[in-house]
């Protein structure tokens, strides 16, 4: 019997000749991780010894050799009758008498009956190795009972081996079939059904970031998430930080997990499991707690430790016993083989009118004709260069994903068979759009973008992009710092790994339009708003405990993805500075806001914060500042101050966040104040009594200096940050701050626009300058060039 079935807590990874990648890290974590806190369900599992004898039973490895030696991979068509065939044969072929037997011998021993339920996953012996990926290429079966029903599933199971897409798959990847065999496990179910179940990586998939463990999860069994039937809840959670012990979750993004699977009624491969809506209520709620996903991702990062690579783990929980289990664990093969000191950059040079939004996969941009694709059976209509849009693909897709210029899917979340296989073949993806295949029509021509953040966007015909590599891995040394712009925690993970000393500016305002979208003030009074306005809110805070804990929370989200991502570098968080009018935009806003003429010169800054009407809306932001700092330890995070106007102001608004419990100098925190208004500079050394730095920002400073209005087409061609009188107060600024030892820099659009005002700002002795992300590389170039020249 040790021939043809081993249990799994018997092999670890040296066998993976033997059972394959997936058994044998189920088989390692067992007998590796148990005391460590890893669960992993027991079983047994099929030789790669057994699947050869199998394979010459009756010559069928000769009849398979010989039908493959004449099929041509690229013909989608010959591909799907040959692939049929051999599958036809392998099911049609009885096991041998001495496999069979050791299937009963070791179902008996692992105490199995009529109503034992068990999970018959492939594990391929070149699978999920480092250098290749076959997610899901092979069959999995759930809910499986009975004798009868578990060996007509391993059958299944070893047809399987010969799908199209896996042929497809080794062909392009170099790997002979007769090198490849298949092991069948056979594990004990989780009852998940009941509980939830999801896919965690040890790094962000997009970015390929290692500081965080990217987590998905949706009710029932698993199948949905792997599938991409389902858009699933999303969780980053910080790695350092949850090692100190600390609140570690970065962000959470609520999925609509619209369905879930079930077990069956009956436990064969047919009816052993089916799919049920989810009820609303649940729909509205997060499949998983914070408990939860901290200790999914502490499990993350115990496996992630043990084999000393980034991970791609199926996690599942116990509706029964409310455990948590790991059912697979392989290496993660995308990012984590990624070339981290070359910079690619792909940007939209024009935009157009959006078609469609969902999550972007790979941060790419494609364009090309739609082809609608309902089924496997109209894969011949795929043609290269092509935009795939269908419902959801799977793994049988594979050999025409690698043909489009880009894939558009209804359903998914970033860690389905679609978004792995997009990334692997360097394809821009839309997933979970809901309502594509409707949308969009056959020849129409779309530009696909996954280069804007989380969120991927179909535009209307074909658009101008770049696509730019740099290389990254020396930058030479500058005299001050090359800080960035950062408004969008979407591409925090992306942005920090461009050369940098940290993030100069971080818009909190930036944080609230794109994350929240409500006024504060709105979510303070919900309970007197009109039913119509409560429920609008009440759909955008589904998840949160009320309005104001969804309000601090998504704050939270924001500045702490910013922090993680660029720690220990220095983040400094702006806080929120809206116009009246763009507070007014915000959804219950026109109520709070009051008509203003110029809204550039009015209710903004620091006057708002110390204002009666809006204090309460600041005491929010300070209390997400104190959390992030405090109480998830991100002392990274420094507080800047915008449009202080008179010295009165800044001693006011000082006062207010130590009342707030952000006191300057505790904690090592530090008060940045924005420099953009004449007084700031011709009163520098007062202002600087109450702040341990500036911060300049020459958009304001040029506005108000020249006294013309930035949103004036009739006079912008006067707007110039390089004209004497404001580099006159440029210098007031930086001198004063010199001759005090304290922090001045530079955020504004200046420098980003003239790097020649860059050099100007470094020969004045300015710390540091803050540049838009696109800006950095060839900012940084040109004045290394202009130092090497000075010297």
């Amino acid at each position: 019997m040790q021939e043809y079935i081993v249990r799994l807590d018997q092999v670890g990874m040296s066998d993976i000749e033997q059972v394959g990648g997936k058994n044998a890290s189920l088989g390692e974590m067992i007998t590796e991780l148990s005391d460590a806190g890893v669960k992993v369900p027991g079983g047994f599992a099929t030789t790669a010894t057994a699947y050869r004898d199998f394979l010459k039973h009756k010559q069928l490895d000769q009849r398979i050799s010989d039908a493959l030696a004449q099929l041509d991979p690229n013909d989608v068509q010959a591909l799907t009758v040959t692939g049929k065939q051999v599958r036809q044969w392998i099911l049609d072929t009885p096991f041998p008498e001495a496999l069979d037997n050791a299937i009963e011998q070791a179902f008996t021993d692992m105490g199995g009956d009529a109503e034992q339920a068990v999970a018959i996953r492939s594990s391929a012996t070149a699978e999920d190795l480092p250098d290749a990926s076959f997610a899901g290429q092979q069959e999995t079966f759930l809910n499986i009972r009975g004798l009868a029903n578990i060996k007509a599933a391993i059958h299944e199971v070893f047809a399987s081996l010969y799908n199209d897409r896996a042929i497809s798959y080794r062909v392009h990847h170099g790997f002979e079939h007769h090198d490849v065999a298949l092991s069948a496990g056979i594990q004990r179910m989780v009852r998940s059904e009941t509980g939830t179940s999801g896919v965690m990586f040890t790094l962000d998939t997009e970015s390929g970031f290692k500081h965080v463990v990217f987590i998905t999860a949706a009710y029932g069994l698993g199948e949905t998430v792997v599938q991409g039937a389902v858009n699933p809840d999303e969780f980053y959670v910080y790695k350092p930080t949850l090692r100190q012990g600390a609140p570690a979750i970065l962000r959470r993004n609520l999925g609509t997990k619209a369905i879930k699977m079930v077990y069956g009624a009956e436990g064969t491969t047919q009816g052993a499991v089916e799919t049920v809506k989810v009820a609303r209520e649940q729909r509205q709620q997060f499949s998983i707690n914070d408990d939860d996903v901290q200790r999914l991702a502490q499990i993350a990062m115990t496996i992630e430790q043990h084999y000393g690579r980034p991970m791609d783990i199926e996690w599942a929980k116990d509706g029964d016993d409310g455990e948590l289990y790991i059912v697979q664990a392989r290496p993660e093969t995308v990012k984590s083989r990624d070339k981290t000191a070359i910079i690619e950059r792909y940007l939209l040079k024009e935009t157009g009118k959006v078609l469609l939004e969902g999550r972007s996969i790979g941060h790419r941009i494609g364009s090309g004709p739609v082809r609608i694709v309902d089924s496997l059976s109209d894969m011949a209509k795929i043609q290269p260069g092509d935009v795939l849009v269908t419902d959801m693909t799977d793994p049988d897709w594979e050999p025409v994903m690698k043909r489009s210029a880009a894939i558009i899917t209804n359903r998914g979340g970033r860690t389905c068979h679609a978004a792995i296989i997009a990334r692997e073949l360097g394809i821009p993806a839309i997933v979970g759009c809901g309502d594509a295949t409707e949308r969009l029509s056959d020849d129409q021509e779309v530009t696909v973008s996954c280069a804007e953040g989380d969120t991927g966007r179909a535009y209307e015909g074909h658009l101008d992009f770049e696509h730019q590599t740099n290389k990254v891995d020396s930058m030479p040394p500058l005299p001050l710092d090359i800080m960035m712009n950062v408004g969008n925690p979407d591409r925090a993970f992306d942005f920090q790994a461009l050369p940098n000393a940290g993030v100069g500016l971080a818009r909190l305002e930036f944080i609230i339009n794109r994350m929240i979208g409500i006024h504060p003030k709105a979510l303070i009074e919900f309970e007197l708003q009109d039913a119509a306005l409560q429920s609008t809110i009440a759909r955008r805070i589904a998840g949160y405990e009320n309005p104001i804990e969804f309000y601090v929370a998504k704050l939270v989200e924001g500045i702490s993805t910013l922090a993680a991502a660029f720690y220990p570098k220095k983040v400094i968080v702006r806080m929120s500075d809206f116009k009246s009018n763009e507070y007014g935009h915000l959804i219950g806003g026109d109520a709070y806001e009051a008509h203003e003429e110029n809204p550039m010169l009015g209710f903004r800054g620091a006057s708002r914060y110390i204002s009666e009407s809006f204090r309460q809306c600041f005491e929010l932001e300070c209390r997400a500042l104190k959390y992030v700092r405090d109480v998830m330890k991100l002392t990274n995070v420094e507080v800047m101050i915008p449009f202080v106007r008179t010295v009165g102001e800044a001693r006011q608004v000082v006062e207010l966040l130590a009342e707030n419990g952000l006191t300057r100098g505790e904690n090592g925190l530090r008060l940045i104040m924005m420099c953009e208004i004449p007084s700031n500079a011709l009163l520098a050394e007062q202002f600087l009594e109450y702040f341990d730095g500036f911060s300049i920002g020459s958009n304001d400073l040029t506005q108000l200096t020249l006294g013309l209005d930035r949103d004036s087409g009739v006079i912008a061609h006067l707007f110039d940050e390089r004209n004497d009188a404001v580099r006159k107060l440029l210098e007031m600024a930086i001198q004063a701050c010199r001759a005090q030892g304290k922090y001045v820099g530079i955020c504004g659009q200046g420098p980003s626009d003239h790097p020649d005002l860059a050099r100007w700002l470094m020969q004045q002795g300015i710390d540091s300058v803050s540049l838009n992300p696109d800006t950095v590389l060839e900012t940084w170039f040109f004045l290394a060039n202009e130092e090497q020249q000075a010297h």
